[in-house]
């Protein structure tokens, strides 16, 4: 091909977006991982809600969302009405770059609803201001109602509502659970704000410190939770029995995700304000292992390292210019420190987790070490692990963020995912058998267990989730018995001894169909029996059907359709409701007559339902 003037192209903002929207919105995805652009979409909106109320304006926002559209109404100062058209279709244009009208602002770069506008069905936006009023609605970034200003008896503010573009997002759908954590999220960070999202209300008077209560087990954690305010900073903290550290970071509202400058500082802070109290040199791990913490920081011009802000940079936060990292370390060091002089009962339970934490580290330490050798031997000349090229950890851009790594059991089904993958950026770690059932057992039988000691080194999360090489851990099983005992025995490993992995949104289940139906001219491939019984009524002539009943069934020319662009994945959730170690002990645990009763009550659910699949499949041949 030739390089030449007719090379070049200028694209306008509406073309740059749908083209690259990775640079605006991060990765497309179908919603099955929390920071999938459609999340990021409702984000972007909300974010200027949001610092209408840092500004004192506006106590409440209603939200409102359904399968295809949502709807975000906000009681602030609303659009200045001459400039509704140009704020959400002018790319750098808005009120942020006013320090003076936005102060310590997440919304930075002119860009948000022009993102939310481009990828969009249908946008439409509508400013309140002093009587009057201002519509303009867009499909796919193009104008196509543009009425001039007329009078209104609406309260101050702005109405957003939007289609995201099912073009882009392909098959996407939102899962209620991410957008709970969403709108807590905002609720916790914004004490007396009002969120009524879909009928419901989220309203936080305590900040982080309703953050962590809701995060915890009021039953595992081993003090009641430090909770400390500076200016422009918030952070509470606890100990509790799970293994791991657990943490969560916010800038001006927004989460960082990936952390950043001032998590690191937070967690350097808490090792400093122990090391200072007690005196005592302390191994940084042993200090915070089991830790449960969240800090909250504003600043002015905060610098991420993407546009959908989930790390944060270096910069300075403070009017004297003190960097992130002597600010926030500094406050945490020195008012852990006073309260822990001021509170000498939690001084003495936290000593004791410590000490805790010491000894079990100790008491491991030569079994750790044979493991780790067993491990790099095995490395040398295994086929458990089948590595991709690009990591999460040594990349930042699509292909770093988009690697995975798959759990599957036994060789046919190991053997056609590796045939089918995309080796850029898919991993697959072959597993021997049904793993054990480690509920309860301690984290040595991580390093005495082969297959869990390979496993945890293939992830590189021995020493947490820094080090991660996947963003995606997918649990790969079959679709029959064994297969969902396998599921159960991972999970329970992950949730047991690295539960920040699932917490972190990591984990994934791959689902991959139960059936195809096909004929001559058309197959289609079935993930229900819903979907099954549509082919065959779109297909007629009494189609081939196949049931697949393990992965080892299906050729790797066909497991390419299933992990590839329409991949469909279902996240693990911790339900808030359910204390993660009470379910660990429920289904895993030792045999109780309540888990006999819960598997009967079920086993006769799915019987009544076969029976009825069956019935009618009769009156369909009929």
């Amino acid at each position: 091909m030739e390089y030449n003037e007719s090379s070049i192209r200028s694209l306008d903002w509406r073309e740059h977006i749908r083209l690259r929207p990775g640079m605006y919105i991060g990765k497309l995805g179908d919603g099955s991982a929390k920071d999938d652009g459609i999340y990021v979409l409702v984000k972007e909106v909300i974010d200027n809600c949001i610092d209408e109320h840092m500004m004192g304006y506006g106590k409440a926002i209603d939200v409102k969302i359904t399968d295809q559209k949502v709807t975000v109404r906000d009681y602030g100062r609303g659009i200045p009405l001459g400039k509704v058209v140009d704020v959400v279709s002018k790319i750098n244009t808005g009120a942020k770059y006013d320090s003076g009208a936005f102060q310590k602002s997440v919304g930075l770069n002119g860009v948000g609803t022009k993102a939310v506008n481009a990828l969009s069905n249908y946008f439409k936006v509508q400013a309140f201001r002093d009587g009057a009023t201002k519509l303009a609605e867009f499909k796919k970034g193009v104008l196509v109602n543009d009425p001039r200003q007329s009078k209104s008896d609406e309260k101050n503010g702005t109405l957003v509502e939007f289609e995201p573009d099912d073009q882009m997002f392909k098959h996407y759908h939102f899962i209620p659970e991410y957008l709970d954590d969403l709108m807590w999220n905002y609720a916790f960070l914004n004490a007396g704000l009002t969120i009524n999202y879909n009928g419901r209300k989220f309203y936080s008077k305590d900040g982080l410190l309703d953050l962590l209560k809701q995060k915890s087990d009021p039953e595992e954690i081993r003090y009641p939770i430090i909770h400390l305010k500076g200016d422009d900073i918030e952070v509470a903290l606890t100990h509790g029995n799970q293994y791991g550290e657990e943490y969560y970071s916010f800038v001006n509202g927004q989460n960082t995700t990936q952390g950043g400058t001032h998590l690191a500082a937070f967690r350097e802070g808490i090792v400093r304000g122990v090391r200072d109290f007690y005196k005592k040199d302390f191994d940084a791990a042993d200090i915070r292992a089991s830790i449960i913490g969240a800090i909250a920081v504003r600043v002015q011009e905060p610098v991420f390292e993407s546009q959908t802000k989930t790390k944060l940079g270096s910069l300075n936060m403070a009017p004297e210019g003190a960097s992130v990292k002597n600010y926030v370390g500094d406050f945490v060091s020195k008012e852990l420190e006073i309260f822990l002089h001021k509170n000498a009962a939690v001084a003495d339970v936290m000593l004791k987790r410590i000490l805790q934490s010491e000894r079990e580290r100790k008491e491991i330490a030569g079994i750790k070490k044979l493991a780790n050798e067993r491990a790099k031997k095995a490395n040398l000349h295994n086929k458990k692990l089948r590595d991709c090229r690009f990591h999460f950890d040594d990349a930042k851009g699509e292909k770093g963020t988009e690697s995975v790594i798959f759990i599957t059991e036994g060789d046919s089904a190991s053997g056609s995912i590796t045939k089918s993958r995309d080796v850029e950026t898919q991993a697959v770690f072959s597993l021997r058998g049904k793993p054990l059932n480690c509920f309860g057992l301690t984290k040595k039988v991580v390093y005495e267990n082969e297959e869990f000691n390979l496993l945890q080194h293939a992830l590189n999360i021995e020493d947490g989730l820094d080090g991660l090489r996947y963003n995606k851990v997918i649990i790969a099983t079959d679709a029959d018995v064994d297969g969902m005992h396998i599921r159960l025995l991972l999970m329970t490993f992950f949730l047991q001894f690295f539960p920040d992995l699932v917490k972190a949104g990591h984990v994934y289940i791959l689902d991959t169909p139960l059936f195809r139906v096909r004929n001559k001219k058309e197959t289609i491939y079935c993930y229900t029996d819903e979907e099954r019984q549509n082919a065959i009524a779109k297909l007629g002539n009494k189609p081939e059907i196949t049931r697949f009943k393990g992965l080892g069934e299906i050729s790797p020319d066909e497991f390419g359709t299933f992990i590839g662009e329409n991949i469909r994945l279902q996240p693990v959730l911790i339900d808030k409701e359910k204390h993660l170690l009470k379910t660990l002990e429920f289904y895993m645990g030792k045999n109780t007559p309540d888990r006999q009763d819960f598997i009967i009550d079920n086993l006769r659910i799915e019987m009544d339902k076969v029976e009825s699949i069956e019935e009618k499949e009769v009156e369909a041949e009929a």
